[in-house]
């Protein structure tokens, strides 16, 4: 279940969403709604309301003058119940303010 979450994004968008209860992370391309759900309640112990992913396409870049592409990931926002909050961006909110 660990390797579905793989980090979370930290952004200035997703810290404004922290607010809303709304956290975002990146996951496993091949993962789906009730398995980020699972994942989430079972790592940071809280009620999921609702999952939302979206797939992001890498950016072009340049690389030694070779256009490369950066990987496809999976984005998943995470909407909690009332009440519930994730620690890690509650202590990203404290130390941007």
């Amino acid at each position: 279940m660990s390797n579905i979450i793989q980090k979370p994004v930290i952004s200035e968008k997703s810290i404004q969403q922290g607010t809303a209860s709304k956290y975002t992370f990146v996951v496993d391309k091949r993962s789906n709604h009730p398995e980020i759900k699972k994942a989430i309640e079972a790592l940071f112990k809280v009620k999921v309301k609702k999952v939302n992913t979206i797939n992001m396409s890498g950016k072009p870049k340049f690389f030694k003058r070779n256009k490369v592409k950066r990987a496809d990931w999976k984005k998943a926002i995470i909407t909690l119940m009332p009440g519930h909050t994730i620690k890690i961006f509650e202590e990203t909110t404290k130390d941007a303010n």
